[in-house]
């Protein structure tokens, strides 16, 4: 049977991909909890299959400034993953992981930057976690490599990569409230057209 692709999804699977979506945020928040020591609630995240020129859109446009760790997927599921923090966010996360206040908008230090990335390393884990638990796959992750730069460039890289096998990626907005701050992660998943047949063909969708 020919693989569908990520166009054509039927709204039962979308659903599907949106509890991943939901338990991978849950897993995050629990993360970070445990990483910076304080309670963090998370809202309900939002979910939606989008363009790569609408990614940008919704992260706040193509020259937000944003930190951006990326990772190529192996194992059962190809592709890449992202996980994208508007550079304020991000300097209030490692603010809290470090137990500093600081108002500075210079650049990050090497050890503000070393704290980011394993902030995205254990985030993007806990989301990886809940997507091999559900389908049974096995998934590894290449080691994180972060950067700051506008959302268009950044999102240009999978772009490029991926494009040509699809359009789409799968888009996890996830607000984490510490305390009166709200912080907005995004974590975009960008499986290869037949990882995607593989994630919902393993939950017995296809």
């Amino acid at each position: 049977m020919q693989d569908k692709n990520n166009e054509s999804m039927d709204d039962i699977e979308f659903d599907v991909l949106t509890e991943i979506g939901n338990i991978g945020a849950g897993n995050a928040t629990t993360a970070l909890s445990q990483l910076i020591n304080a309670r963090i609630d998370m809202r309900v995240p939002k979910v939606e299959l989008l363009t790569f020129a609408e990614l940008a859109e919704v992260i706040g446009g193509a020259e937000t400034l944003v930190a951006g760790i990326l990772l190529s997927l192996e194992g059962d599921i190809q592709g890449s993953m992202l996980f994208i923090l508007e550079s304020n966010a991000a300097r209030l996360l490692v603010q809290q992981l470090m137990g500093c206040k600081d108002d500075s908008t210079e650049q990050f230090t090497e050890m503000e930057t070393s704290a980011l990335q394993e902030i995205g390393n254990i985030i993007s884990g806990a989301y990886l976690s809940a997507i091999s638990s559900l389908t049974n796959m096995l998934i590894t992750a290449s080691v994180p490599s972060l950067a700051f730069d506008m959302a268009g460039a950044i999102l240009s890289v999978p772009a490029i990569e991926f494009g040509k096998l699809g359009d789409k990626a799968l888009l996890i907005e996830s607000q984490f409230k510490d305390m009166d701050v709200d912080i907005s992660g995004y974590f975009i998943l960008i499986p290869t057209l037949d990882s995607y047949s593989k994630i919902l063909k393993s939950l017995g969708l296809r």
